[in-house]
């Protein structure tokens, strides 16, 4: 069990590490960090999204009982967010939705895929490209709808549409996703040229995503409302993983995909938990404080899950 924590998990959390540690010592100032950031998330990771879900084999990878165990698990960790800080914590609506928000994504992408590749090796992420093709759609469509609702008190239906479709096209992720569909479907092949690129660009993401996740963290300071961020870490990092390995198991999902769901559900909130709590301005702290504190405590959290995973 302390080889998986050497070999697996702690090479991925050396190198959020190292962005923190050079980022904290002024090394590199927060306007380069947020150049590499923009760099991971809006051009390299997108460029892997893209080549992963082009090349999946769709009818091995979009198991529907994999996704219906992940995404309970992630739809029942929103709601409990959602009344934990209602009735425990007295928080409005809207930083309700926004603390239940920080529940419901997990970190799919810069924490997951690497650990489930060092934990199975790089032949075994099918079942991670399937939750990734869903994810950015699957929570912002849950956590800006159901804000426009409150916002709206339920009489803005138009507009209500309109800011998910936006928030959702907007979002390069996605329009990644949604291009990879198109050339699997339509069988279209890249010339090798291209593929050899999209080959050199994406050995850079993973790395650059995880050494400039470090350093964003750095902005974060874990301070006030400590219940309910521990409440949030409780549910992303033990309540999610556990109910997507219950439905996993009682729906038979194959050993591969269901390893990929219970793992890609045991990640910390994703830096997307801060910044949709910064797009309406609500419960900004307890979701910047969730991401520092769950993603350092996901180290031991996620070894228990490969634990469970045998």
């Amino acid at each position: 069990m302390l080889q998986t924590l050497i070999d697996v998990i702690l090479p991925v959390f050396l190198v959020i590490g190292a962005g923190y540690a050079a980022t904290r010592a002024g090394y590199l100032a927060s306007d380069h960090i947020d150049g590499l950031m923009r760099f991971a998330q809006s051009f390299a990771v997108p460029c892997l999204l893209f080549a992963a879900i082009s090349h999946i084999d769709l009818k091995a990878g979009f198991n529907p009982r994999l996704l219906v165990s992940f995404y309970t698990g992630a739809l029942t960790c929103f709601g409990l967010g959602v009344l934990g800080a209602r009735v425990f914590f007295k928080r409005d609506w809207e930083d309700c939705i926004a603390i239940g928000f920080a529940c419901l994504f997990s970190n799919s992408v810069l924490m997951g895929l690497p650990i489930t590749e060092r934990a199975y090796g790089p032949d075994n992420l099918v079942g991670n490209y399937a939750i990734i093709a869903f994810h950015s759609p699957f929570c912002y469509g849950v956590g800006i709808t159901t804000m426009e609702i409150v916002r709206n008190r339920g009489n803005g239906g138009p507009r209500m549409v309109r800011a998910v479709l936006t928030a959702m096209f907007r979002n390069v992720l996605i329009l990644a996703i949604l291009l990879g569909f198109i050339v699997n479907l339509s069988g279209i092949r890249l010339p090798g040229a291209v593929d050899d690129a999209l080959a050199l660009i994406i050995r850079a993401a993973l790395p650059t995503a995880l050494f400039a996740l470090g350093g964003v963290l750095v902005q974060y300071r874990p301070e006030g409302d400590l219940r309910a961020i521990l409440m949030v870490c409780a549910l992303g990092l033990l309540v999610h993983p556990a109910i997507t390995w219950t439905l996993g198991r009682s729906l038979s999902v194959p050993p591969d995909l269901f390893r990929s769901g219970v793992l890609t559900s045991a990640m910390a909130p994703g830096v997307n938990a801060y910044i949709f709590a910064n797009i309406y301005g609500r419960a900004k702290r307890v979701a910047a404080s969730s991401v520092l504190i769950a993603t350092g405590a996901s180290l031991f959290t996620v070894w228990l899950w490969l634990y469970v995973l045998g």
